[in-house]
Formats: structure tokens, sequence, C-alpha cells
């Protein structure tokens, strides 16, 4: 009969550090049929597509920081409607909180201040862009669950 072996110097391994938390508000700005990607301009996932937002700083309400961010990102102002959902998603080195919004952009354009590409997509054309891990989930529900 085999046992699992064990290692006496397991019992003196430093414990496993616990990942930093982050939590963040994510636009899914719809017009008509379609919804608003953004294609990353930076960091590791630059090239890979998401909803428009960022992290929420202390002291700001998801709304707050929502506008904040569509500002910072898009020079856009919007219309946020309600929370469609909130995905919790784990990456190597960080879990994220993303708090996902229905929302309208009342600007009649916006400028693209640190994405590399922004199109708006059908629910057909949702699968044509390589969306970030944490996005997949709800692209993939979002037509037929929430909107």
């Amino acid at each position: 009969m085999n046992t699992p072996s064990t290692n006496q110097s397991d019992s003196t391994a430093a414990p496993a550090q616990p990942l930093p938390q982050i939590e963040v508000v994510a636009a899914v700005c719809q017009q008509g049929s379609a919804v608003l990607a953004t294609q990353r301009g930076y960091g590791p996932w630059k090239g890979w597509w998401e909803f428009p937002g960022g992290k929420i700083k202390n002291g700001e309400s998801h709304h707050q920081a929502l506008a904040r961010e569509l500002k910072e990102e898009l020079d856009a102002d919007i219309q946020i409607l309600r929370l469609l959902t909130t995905v919790q998603y784990t990456y190597p080195d960080f879990h994220l909180t993303m708090h996902c919004y229905l929302c309208h952009l009342t600007t009649p354009s916006f400028t693209l201040n640190e994405h590399l590409a922004a199109r708006w997509l059908t629910a057909d054309q949702l699968p044509t862009v390589q969306w970030l891990p944490a996005d997949q989930e709800l692209v993939q529900n979002l037509f037929s669950k929430y909107l």
C-alpha cells in the first residue's frame, strides 16, 4: 500500500502570502445593439480587450469611480443605469473583484487616452477579439443573461 510521503521541512516552510485584492469598476456601455470594447494600451495585458473602467480609490463610490475612470480613459461622460454583475477572478499575482455596470455614453464622441483601440461590438462580434480573462465570463453571458 502506497502512502503519501512526508517532508519534514514542510512544517517549517513560510506560509503562502495571500494575494493582493484589487477592486475595480467596469462600464458596459451600450449603444443600440452593440457594446463598447477597448484594447489595453499598457502593462502585461497590452493588446487584450476589456470594458473600460479601473480601480476604485479610497472613499469613492462605485459610481464616482466609474465616472472618473471613463473621463480619464476616454474623456467621456456616462449615465450609469444599473449593476449587471460582480466578477471574481484570480490572476496569478492578484485577486480581482470587478463590478460591471450597464452605462450609456452621454458625450457624442470619445478620445482614447490609454487604449490602443475601441470598437462597438454586437453579440456576434464579441468573440472576435481577445478578452482579458476576467472579462470572458461576462462576455459569454452578456447578451443572453444581462442585456
